[in-house]
């Protein structure tokens, strides 16, 4: 195997790109896909992605097909379901063992994607990884005990060219695609937005539109406290006049409903559409907000890619990682404690909570304001 594909696969008719299983992943892949229809003007580009994503990539610049595989479905099934594509190049994207063979499976002749030793037998063309990638390693709890009794100075900071949206890029860059970043895009239509605004009773809100999506589905260590949450959205209602929409999935019915019943005397400014949106439902609202309040979550990637800022506390992740939207973006805040564990990438704080706990209900107040009022042209 070598580090770049032969000449005679650079000019590719029919590709197939393995997109990531999750929301945020998938949306931080919009860069290197831009990036491949610019190097491949003529080329069929087709997307796999799961079901749940699909509707992501309608309309997408980038994408002439989407095809969808159903949770549970076998990679048999899914490379049979490719074998009458006629593509002669797959990118993978992810870096797991399943996306490789399901590609395969499916005959496609050329494959590429990153090096890894479980998985290179099912490549054609692996990519070496990069010299500025920095894994994602989650430090166990004797280390983050150790960091937290004996603290003494911040750990080296992680370079904005450690992103994930770089890792993608580098990736179409064996296809000489053009290795400059650009921001994440995503897209709806005028009547998307029209649409929405009726179907939720928005079009006769005057006041501005702000996003909360208090959840976050890799785990507790993600979000902000419900309470924080609550106080937030009481003082910029006070302060702004503003209409809250509450965002959220299945697993964040629970704390949506928290902050509603907490708000129960502001009952005429707040709308709770947890788990009552689809996904084409949910970016169109998403881009009717002047800003967005959020964990580090998939709607935070999403309202970035749209054009809507957003305000995020970071705790157990890294926003030089896998921050919303181009790296360096003006637009955004995005808020971190100077907890020394941080980022730990647990799933579940063994200790006290410091990263969150350590980010003020005043100091995420200030921003959303702030952030607010530097796009009171929009929304």
């Amino acid at each position: 195997m070598t580090s770049h594909p032969p000449s005679s696969i650079l000019n590719p008719r029919r590709v197939l790109v393995r997109g990531p299983n999750w929301l945020g992943d998938a949306v931080m892949t919009t860069p290197a896909l831009l990036r491949l229809r610019e190097t491949s003007p003529r080329a069929h580009i087709a997307l796999l992605t799961p079901v749940k994503l699909a509707a992501l990539w309608e309309n997408h610049p980038a994408i002439d097909e989407i095809i969808s595989f159903k949770a549970g479905e076998n990679v048999f099934s899914v490379g049979q379901k490719l074998r009458g594509g006629g593509f002669d190049l797959a990118l993978v994207l992810p870096n797991s063992q399943r996306s490789a063979i399901e590609v395969w499976l499916a005959g496609i002749p050329q494959r590429i994607g990153y090096a890894r030793p479980w998985r290179n037998f099912f490549l054609t063309q692996t990519v070496a990884p990069r010299a500025e990638a920095v894994r994602m390693r989650k430090r166990s709890v004797a280390e983050i005990k150790k960091l937290t009794s004996s603290f003494s100075g911040p750990e080296p900071q992680i370079p904005a060219s450690a992103h994930q949206i770089y890792e993608y890029l580098y990736l179409v860059t064996a296809l000489r695609a053009n290795p400059e970043p650009l921001p994440p895009q995503l897209s709806v239509g005028s009547d998307e937005l029209e649409t929405a605004k009726k179907k939720f009773g928005l079009e006769k809100i005057a006041q501005p539109i702000f996003g909360l999506a208090p959840g976050a589905e890799y785990g507790p260590a993600k979000r902000w406290p419900a309470d924080r949450f609550i106080a937030v959205a009481r003082e910029i209602q006070t302060r702004t006049n503003c209409f809250w929409v509450l965002f959220g999935g299945a697993n964040d019915a629970t704390i949506a409903g928290q902050i509603q019943l907490a708000l129960g005397d502001r009952q005429s400014a707040i709308l709770n559409l947890a788990c009552q949106t689809s996904l084409r439902e949910l970016m169109s609202l998403l881009k009717l907000c002047r800003v967005l309040l959020t964990n580090d979550s998939g709607p935070m990637h999403v309202a970035a890619a749209l054009g809507t800022p957003v305000v995020v506390p970071f705790g157990s992740t890294s926003p030089e990682l896998t921050g919303p939207g181009l790296p360096g973006d003006k637009r955004h805040r995005l808020l971190e404690s100077a907890a020394p564990c941080s980022p730990c990438f647990r799933r579940e704080c063994p200790i006290d909570f410091r990263c969150m706990s350590g980010i003020s209900v005043e100091r995420v107040t200030t921003a959303v304001v702030e952030v607010a009022a530097a796009g009171s042209g929009a929304g």
